[in-house]
């Protein structure tokens, strides 16, 4: 493999003009599809198989105008104090408000609350629901600006108005401050890491021309695959992320081959046969971890997956071929100053290299000092970190969540003050009467049933399909959607279910969005431990291939573990009990949303694993190549300790930039992935890791005969490019004599 990349990577500096081209031409026409495709529209999210779902599809088939796919709008109006809004003053502002929302041209309907008994029980609240032809996504800005103009019109006439539904929702668009924040952070850290502003433009050129193909082809794809803002911010994340790292990756080691007296063509097929054969095994464990979240069978999942997936094998490509055909166009403007300028012969400036150890290498040394004493207080630190996970709660979030700024949330707390906490999430029950010999009575059985269980507020009249096959009936909750209580109410209307079938041979199905939310937060749960544990075995048989080493794979899982625990740990402690959410913009907390587990460990896994390939590929050169397994480490560390380190703060930058968004399902991966990368690289793979090497020393690279003689070699330190050691790899101390020089195992074309 590495002999391979060693070619294409000195093609690619030989074509380079041909390789820019060729990526250019790519950006361009993914950007133009992107801008000519139309807006996908909301589809919302399911869980095939669950009742909720079945019940969806039930009604989609009997009773489709039960189902409309129009947008909806709630203005719910509040009349002022010691007032009701029954009085004629306010009632007359009321009907002349809606009276404004007639005849707008996508307008279906706005009913009367005084018609339909939408009034507070107390006379202080009121709400019409306005119903809309069009799709969220199909609204025009008049339509939405003639519902702010009459609820503005309600306020002028002293009524308090809040507008909550979806009619003003609106998907959120990357670009804010906050990102731009995290990726001037990034810039500055690859300045830093590689001394060369060069340098640092190289690997954020190269990252946003993927990023932009990436966005380009999922803003294209949109409307036929039905993919959502999310799938566009997440992709946008981690491409971005990772296409800065696998740059700096493989520019770092084009710098080190230059350092050493390579030329630049052969050094940047260096680069791309040793680093970017370590950059295809890291960028192929996160294509496979996303794709796998596909299993769980929550399409939304699904489709972010996929998207993330696209967006780092695109990052790989780029890093691939476009990274060393920006080395033929940059020069030697891509090294360090001090190696531009230097003067003294390339060996003895090789050998200077090698001898000054960096913060790195003596922190490695710092580690085989007192590996025990590192370990403890890493893996206790983390454990301590890990403790709030134990408490972790799901659920997917609503208006409640949204910022108290925004008119929805007003809106949903009025609801909640005038009708109860339960009355923003009430239950759909579908009874399915096509083999009830005696529809209306069984529908009215439901109804009563319904209205026997405790916590059940209010159960409305059935309404029934014109052949009286199926019927829907609205229960209200007393208590919140996001309640345990809420939860454990659907349970126990679903266990009245067989009774009423026995009774009358009528099935009864329980869904709503609150329903949907809850099958879709347990399916989550039950779905989390399966797909860690398919993680973790992955991570085992890839690291077992690539390491040639039992206990690295083995030691590499419990560090994934700890890591995932940890950030865990974090997003308990922020979301559900509000530690430091203020100085994250996080106004209201609540069950983490039941997404973000198996999101974060997929993603998490494979940023992991481009940690620990990164680090120990390095090690490894240096252990088959005669170095002891402390001097292992430590080159380990020279080499790559730096740049791991410099690739993990670009990481966090990247996603904590994502946290001032307003979207809680964005807020909440920016906080996980930051936390979980910063844990990992870190304290994992900064202070367990050497610990655990070298507490094992040579048995940590054991592998059993049987394994050696089956397991393919894949060679991502580019041994086969090498007839004799390097002399900056063998030893830490340059002093050791007897190193041989490094020398391609191809020939030059």
């Amino acid at each position: 493999m590495a002999t391979f990349f060693y070619r294409a990577g000195r093609w690619a500096f030989r074509r380079r003009r041909l390789v820019g081209g060729l990526w250019l031409c790519a950006l361009v026409l993914a950007i133009a599809a992107g801008a000519m495709a139309p807006a996908a529209e909301d589809e919302g999210l399911s869980m095939p198989g669950t009742e909720s779902q079945k019940a969806f599809d039930l009604l989609d088939e009997r009773f489709p105008q039960g189902n409309s796919q129009g947008a909806e709008a709630r203005l719910v109006f509040q009349a002022p104090d010691g007032e009701r809004v029954t009085a004629q003053g306010n009632r007359t502002a009321v009907e002349e408000t809606l009276g404004s929302l007639e005849g707008g041209s996508q307008v279906a309907s706005a009913s009367d609350p005084y018609e339909t008994g939408a009034v507070s029980e107390d006379g202080t609240i009121a709400y019409s629901t306005v119903t809309y032809t069009a799709d969220v996504i199909d609204l025009t800005e008049a339509t939405k600006s003639a519902l702010e103009d009459a609820a503005e019109q309600a306020r002028n006439a002293g009524l308090t108005v809040e507008i909550g539904g979806s009619a003003l929702d609106a998907d959120e668009a990357p670009g804010g401050t906050t990102e731009l924040i995290g990726v001037a952070v990034a810039a500055v850290v690859l300045v830093l890491a590689l001394g060369s502003l060069v340098a640092a433009g190289l690997s954020l050129l190269t990252a946003f021309m993927g990023v932009g193909i990436a966005f380009g082809l999922v803003s294209a794809l949109a409307a036929p695959l039905g993919l959502t803002s999310t799938v566009a911010i997440l992709a946008l994340m981690l491409g971005l992320a990772v296409g800065i790292d696998y740059a700096l990756f493989i520019t770092s080691r084009y710098r080190d081959e230059r350092a050493k007296g390579s030329e630049p063509e052969e050094a940047a097929g260096l680069a791309v046969g040793t680093a970017g054969s370590a950059v295809v095994f890291a960028g192929a464990t996160v294509f496979i971890a996303l794709v796998g979240l596909g299993v769980v069978g929550i399409p939304e999942l699904t489709k972010m997956g996929m998207g993330g997936a696209g967006a780092v094998a695109l990052a790989v490509l780029v890093a691939l071929t476009l990274v060393p055909a920006l080395f033929g166009f940059f020069g030697r403007r891509v090294l360090p100053r001090a190696l531009r300028k230097a003067s003294r012969p390339k060996s003895e400036r090789a050998r200077r290299a090698a001898g000054r150890l960096g913060l790195g290498a003596r922190w490695a040394r710092f580690v085989l000092r007192r590996p025990v004493a590192v370990l403890l207080v890493a893996g206790l630190c983390l454990g301590a970190v890990a403790v709030p996970a134990l408490s972790l709660e799901l659920g997917l979030p609503g208006d409640e969540s949204k910022s108290v700024e925004t008119t929805q949330r007003r809106a949903y707390d009025l609801l909640s003050d005038g009708f109860g906490p339960g009355f923003n999430g009430p239950l759909t029950v579908v009874v399915d009467l096509s083999e009830s010999t005696d529809t209306r009575a069984a529908a009215d059985l439901v109804v009563k049933t319904m209205e026997s269980v405790d916590g059940v507020a209010s159960v409305d009249d059935p309404v029934l399909t014109k052949n009286e096959d199926t019927a829907i009936i609205t229960a209200v909750p007393e208590t919140a959607p996001n309640s345990g209580e809420t939860k454990q109410l659907v349970h126990t209307l679903r266990d009245t279910a067989p009774g009423i079938r026995a009774e009358t041979g009528a099935g009864v199905l329980v869904t709503g969005m609150t329903a949907m939310n809850i099958d879709i937060s347990e399916a989550m749960s039950d779905a989390l431990i399966p797909y860690l544990a398919v993680v973790i075995g992955l991570a085992v048989l890839l690291l077992l291939v690539v390491f040639r080493s039992v206990l690295v794979p083995v030691k590499a899982a419990l560090g994934f573990l700890l890591s995932v625990g940890a950030a865990f740990g974090v997003l308990v402690a922020v979301f559900q009990w509000g530690w430091a959410a203020d100085l994250l913009g996080i106004e209201q907390t609540g069950p983490v949303m039941s997404l973000m587990p198996i999101l974060i460990i997929g993603i998490v896994f494979g940023l992991a694993m481009d940690y620990e390939v990164f680090l120990l590929s390095r090690m490894r050169e240096a252990y088959v190549h005669g170095a002891s397994p402390g001097e292992a480490i430590v080159s380990g560390f020279r080499h790559s300790g730096r740049v791991v380190a410099a690739a993990a703060i670009i990481m966090v930058s990247v996603f904590a930039g994502f946290i001032g968004m307003n979207s809680p399902t964005i807020q909440t991966m920016g906080v996980g992935l930051a936390a979980a990368v910063a844990f990992d690289a870190f304290v994992v793979r900064m202070a367990i890791v050497p610990a655990v090497l070298a507490l094992l020393g040579h048995r940590a690279w054991w592998l059993p005969r049987i394994l050696n003689r089956v397991l393919p070699n894949v060679d991502i330190e580019g041994e086969t490019l090498n007839r004799t050691v390097p002399a900056s790899v063998t030893a830490p101390d340059p002093t050791v004599p007897g190193q041989a020089a490094w020398r391609p195992a191809v020939g030059r074309d």
